[in-house]
């Protein structure tokens, strides 16, 4: 039997529907965007896109933060019926350069910059019993309802876990390219696809009653959330950005085995199942030895071939850091009111 080429392409599995859009500008690309659908009669005019009036968009505001979000998507699974040769529009990438500009303006008027890399790392290292946060709220008294909240925000960046990263690979060389990779290794399931991250975290979602199909809280996901996710496709794609990628990378993994064993003891206290308590506790022993491996095998041979990369490095773990807690600082003022920080709340468990 001839596997024709109509019947691979059918066969090929499609990405999540477009969102709706949130302003002005999200408006603008994602109508581009679904005028691009093969088979229609005629095809969206890109061209205007790279003009659009950008003043008084908020850098990190739900418009310009969807929009952003939109055209990196499609750098990773797309969007169903969206033109996949849409990836690389040079109307799209003007426009995306200008959006990515000015969020990168936001974030250096709002980060304290320099490179003192030991003053940036340390603090992270230590445990600050009295924090407050999500995490911290969760395990102490959160309820089963937040963290089915919490999950379904972090999807969308748990589903395509360790993925942003994966663009800096090739910018690296060395020692550091060696090391992240084998971090990234670990991301992966370590070549056993039921161990990958992402897939973990899809088994936590079916238990918790939230869909695990890729892209199906983007709707609900405040721009707080789509910026921690656009940051990292931003520095990923943009090689100049490498050593702000790494500084991202670097802030997750010597944060979150700490934030996991908190997350762990959430779960185990709320009575949830075991592929809650699995992907917190993977990440609890995983990310305390990609420790050890960001800080001696990264970013240590990366200073020591380019001394002035430390700006960069600092200013991705502050990036990181900022927008980490903005989205803590939304999601703790709506649970302080017993209100839902996502934009829609989810329907009722169970």
């Amino acid at each position: 039997m001839t596997t024709t080429l109509e019947t691979i392409a059918a066969a090929r599995p499609t990405g999540p529907p477009l969102p709706a859009g949130r302003g002005p500008v999200s408006n603008a690309v994602l109508g581009a965007l679904r005028g691009s659908a093969p088979g229609l009669t005629g095809r969206t005019d890109l061209a205007g896109l790279a003009d659009l009036d950008l003043s008084g968009v908020d850098p990190y505001g739900e418009d310009l933060q969807l929009a952003l979000y939109a055209s990196y998507e499609l750098h990773y699974r797309g969007f169903d019926g969206v033109d996949d040769d849409l990836e690389w529009d040079p109307d799209l990438i003007r426009l995306r350069r200008r959006l990515e500009e000015r969020f990168l303006a936001a974030l250096h008027r709002d980060v304290p910059g320099g490179d003192d890399l030991p003053g940036t790392v340390d603090p992270l290292l230590v445990e600050d019993l009295d924090a407050t946060g999500v995490s911290h709220h969760l395990r102490r008294r959160g309820q089963a309802w937040q963290m089915r909240e919490y999950v379904a925000m972090r999807s969308l960046y748990h589903l395509k876990e360790a993925d942003p990263q994966a663009w800096v690979i090739p910018r690296l060389e060395g020692e550091a390219k060696a090391a992240l990779v084998s971090v990234e290794h670990d991301e992966y399931g370590a070549g056993h696809g039921d161990r990958m991250h992402s897939r973990l975290f899809a088994d936590m979602m079916r238990e918790l009653d939230l869909s695990d199909a890729y892209g199906t809280y983007l709707d609900a996901a405040p721009a707080e959330v789509l910026a921690e996710v656009t940051l990292m496709s931003m520095l990923g794609l943009r090689r100049a950005l490498r050593g702000a990628l790494v500084g991202q990378f670097a802030v997750v993994e010597l944060t979150s085995s700490p934030g996991s064993e908190r997350l762990v003891r959430a779960a185990e206290r709320m009575g949830l199942g075991p592929a809650t308590v699995a992907f917190y506790a993977e990440h609890v022993e995983a990310d305390a030895a990609h420790e050890q491996v960001v800080r001696h095998g990264i970013i240590a041979p990366l200073v020591a071939a380019d001394p002035t990369i430390a700006a960069d490095l600092v200013f991705g773990m502050q990036a990181a850091l900022l927008l980490d807690e903005r989205l803590s600082a939304r999601i703790m003022t709506c649970w302080s009111e017993d209100r839902s920080a996502l934009r829609e709340p989810l329907p009722e468990h169970g």
